[in-house]
């Protein structure tokens, strides 16, 4: 199984009668779960019950989901009152017209006010069951493509946190190999700092030197840290190989890396192995940003 991201768009268009619809939704990284849902007048229960089917498909991240909706432009029906017209074509039979009149003609009966009513469309979108019908079967589409997006983009940032735990491993192999922490090389820096002291006035205890160096080394040494580090980069492939919903797990690991790179920098105790605490801190620095996308 693949992890995957909090960021996805997905959407789903049509067309059912006069209606154009559009079904579209975003995510981005969030603590918990929350998606909120934007619909046209009509249809809040309808955008309350799609929001649901997403919150299904989803355990973390926010997202908004909206839904648009047009009608295209319909030409009026015509329809011709019949009592009305009866009514005029008995009123103009029963007249007693002079010679020079004509009698009224078809299309004179027709354009009087009243004859001809002229009929829209007066159904609501939200009412019309066939557009209900294709909304709600558009909503598991647009789940399925929502959780496919964020898989494809889990898998690109699961390749991204893999090459940045190679770099973890790589420094915490460096720190372990420094000769900085051999007690021999201690003992050495520790033997010229005291001689740079006292400018070879006195005579060393080489015994006595010897048990500072012990003592300095106990303090500074990283084995713990170290072994640790390595611990947390198994936990954390392990975590991605099993794939899911892994984020919160690995920002914890992110933390607890984070933890003892500032130990480890804390015991250094020479330049070079500084260095290689400062280059960790910033590698997983890098690798905190990334995990707080993973679902």
């Amino acid at each position: 199984m693949s992890i995957a991201s909090m960021t996805g768009f997905a959407r789903e268009a049509g067309v059912t009668g006069p209606y154009q619809w559009a079904w579209e939704i975003k995510t981005v990284n969030g603590r918990g779960l929350e998606v909120r849902v934007k619909t046209p007048s009509g249809f809040d229960a309808l955008g309350e019950e799609a929001r649901g089917q997403i919150l299904k498909a989803l355990t973390r991240g926010q997202g908004q989901l909206n839904l648009s909706l047009s009608k295209a432009s319909s030409t009026p029906k015509l329809r011709v009152n019949q009592e009305v017209l009866q009514s005029l074509l008995t009123a103009i039979g029963n007249l007693n017209l002079p010679g020079n009149v004509q009698p009224a003609s078809l299309d004179g009966l027709l354009s009087v006010r009243g004859v001809v009513d002229y009929e829209e469309d007066a159904t609501e979108p939200g009412q019309d069951e066939a557009l209900s019908i294709a909304l709600k079967s558009a909503v598991g589409q647009l789940a399925e493509s929502l959780k496919a997006a964020r898989l494809k983009e889990g898998q690109a940032l699961a390749a991204v946190l893999n090459q940045q735990l190679d770099g973890i491993a790589a420094l915490v192999t460096e720190a372990d190999n420094s000769p900085a922490r051999q007690p021999e090389v201690i003992r050495a820096r520790l033997q010229a700092q005291i001689a740079e002291l006292i400018d070879g006035k006195a005579a060393l205890d080489p015994a006595r030197l010897h048990q500072e160096a012990v003592l300095i080394a106990a303090r500074a040494d990283i084995r713990e840290e170290i072994d640790r580090l390595n611990a947390h980069v198994e936990s954390a492939r392990g975590l991605l190989q099993e794939g899911g919903s892994v984020g919160r797990r690995l920002d914890f690991l992110a933390q607890e890396f984070g933890r003892e790179a500032n130990t480890l920098c804390a015991k250094a105790n020479d330049v070079s192995l500084s260095r290689i605490g400062l280059e960790l801190k910033a590698v997983i620095e890098q690798f905190r940003e990334q995990v707080q996308n993973v679902e």
